[in-house]
């Protein structure tokens, strides 16, 4: 007779679009909670054709299909935080905001995935209004960069005060938090900022770390921060220890060549091993 188990793994659920090349999406999101020692498990959106020089074609996964692998995760395995990708059409979008309601689903990290590295375009202009309309308002956190944020509020933004307004009328739409990445900006000082409803602005800043190998840094971090959430961290800690893993993969990646275009991280160069907590 088998001994009974008394420990499971933290359980972070990913649901984002496929990377053929490796370097983000889902590929990226396993190898960080897997790098963290987290227990990764995926909901795939949408299969994308691309590599480090670009996005050569986009395949949506059909909702049913979608509802199916999240509904399979959760009702087995379980659920301690969730990391939301690349959701391309109002359908997807739709999909995903049922099964956050439908299973109750916490710590729900949403990057909203608009421009790939390369400039292509991910989402359907359709589908942005339902984004913030149905997810919003569910997520513990959205994390845009500068070009989806200028998104969002429909204008560019070019400095840490376009920032700041940006994340306070990203509240005003529905999120609870708001964590507006600087790293687009010109300058040494990559500035990002942490902006909670009802709290101060967190301004992290740190020296640019100059890299050709940048495909999947939003992808990477989202999914850090769904990891240190998973594992109990609370969401100001959990920020700045997902921006200290992606500094560190960006600085252990940046004299490696995988590609022509824009290469991955180093996403293995901390790794950790599988933590461990109490079977309920």
């Amino acid at each position: 007779m088998k001994p009974a188990p008394h420990f499971q793994y933290p359980r972070v659920l990913s649901i984002a679009g496929s990377d053929s090349g490796g370097g983000a999406g889902i590929q990226a999101d396993l190898k960080t909670i897997a790098a963290l020692g987290c227990y990764g498990m995926t909901a795939i959106t949408a299969l994308t054709a691309q590599n480090t020089t670009g996005v050569r074609a986009i395949h949506g996964v059909p909702p049913q299909m979608l509802a199916d692998q999240i509904d399979a995760v959760v009702e087995d395995i379980g659920v301690d935080a969730v990391k939301i990708g690349m959701l391309h059409a109002p359908e997807i979008v739709r999909t995903v905001a049922a099964a956050i309601e439908r299973h109750r689903l916490q710590r729900v990290v949403l990057d909203p995935v608009m421009i790939a590295t390369s400039g292509a375009v991910l989402i359907g202009e359709d589908a942005v209004s339902v984004l913030v309309r149905e997810l919003f308002p569910k997520a513990l956190v959205i994390t845009p960069n500068l070009d989806e944020a200028a998104l969002l509020v429909g204008r560019p933004l070019g400095n840490e005060a376009d920032m700041e307004a940006a994340a306070r009328q990203l509240l005003e739409m529905g999120a609870p938090a708001v964590l507006v990445k600087g790293g687009h900006l010109t300058g040494d000082i990559v500035s990002d900022l942490l902006l909670e409803r009802d709290g101060e602005p967190c301004w992290m800043r740190g020296a640019r770390i100059h890299s050709p190998n940048t495909h999947g840094t939003g992808c990477t971090l989202s999914s850090a921060i769904a990891s240190h959430l998973a594992l109990g961290t609370a969401l100001p800690e959990a920020v700045q220890r997902a921006r200290e893993y992606v500094r560190g993969a960006l600085q252990a990646g940046a004299d490696v060549r995988t590609g022509a275009g824009s290469g991955p991280l180093n996403h293995s160069w901390a790794p950790q091993a599988m933590h461990l907590r109490p079977l309920a």
